[in-house]
């Protein structure tokens, strides 16, 4: 029996990590070193090749790179997006598809360590971004993406796993959401909008205690 054919070239198709977390009150992202070509010694957002042979779905696929790359899983990735044309990897193949996801992760939770073909891991501040220009393929537009796809969400009061505490004050809150966005909020308004959204519920018995008179501690529902 024949084997059958493909009508069609498929595209080289990859997923893309892009890692974010708040540091030093600044929004930043985890960007990788390039250890080989193409664009050896660039920086670029881990990623990896799809295989069929062993993801059973993107999810997998995130999880196996995720390992490969960083030396360790990711928690609740979301898909950014897709990308794909015939210039975005050209050195390796004639049309090439990214699947691109993104995590608010706890850098201090991840035990990261330089996998295949990475030479580096480094958290860099986004706004750094805005001004690099030694990053290969269109990750840093990936990135700048993903970082307005975050912004947006946390205007709107949607905070994603990962990016916040268990445990915090308003204030605290108002002032992660104000690292995030890279602006100041008025109080008032923030508190209101929380209030009428009803994301949070009361930590009982529990108060933020310091220099300034005790804080009720919040958990979102």
């Amino acid at each position: 029996m024949s084997q059958i054919q493909a009508p069609y070239d498929m595209p080289f198709t990859r997923v893309e990590l892009i890692l974010m977390a708040l540091k030093d009150a600044q929004l930043q992202v985890l960007i990788a070193k390039r250890a080989e070509e193409p664009h050896k010694g660039k920086w670029a957002i881990p990623g990896g090749v799809l295989r069929i042979d062993l993801d059973r779905s993107l999810e997998d696929a995130v999880q196996r790179v995720a390992i490969e790359r960083l030396g360790t899983h990711v928690p609740n990735p979301k898909q950014v997006g897709t990308v794909g044309g015939p210039d975005r990897d050209s050195k390796r193949a004639k049309w090439a598809l990214s699947v691109v996801y993104r995590s608010t992760v706890n850098p201090a939770d991840l035990n990261l360590a330089a996998g295949k073909r990475i030479e580096r891991l480094q958290w860099t501040d986004l706004a750094q971004l805005s001004v690099e220009r030694n990053f290969a393929f269109d990750h840093r537009a990936l990135i700048l993406h993903a970082a307005e796809q975050l912004r947006q969400e946390v205007s709107e009061l949607k905070f994603p796993a990962g990016l916040i505490p268990h445990e915090f004050t308003l204030g605290e809150l108002q002032t992660l959401a104000e690292h995030v966005l890279g602006r100041r909020l008025d109080k008032s308004s923030f508190r209101r909008r929380i209030a009428e959204r009803d994301l949070l519920r009361t930590v009982e018995g529990s108060m933020r205690t310091g220099a300034n008179r005790p804080a009720q501690l919040f958990q979102f529902k």
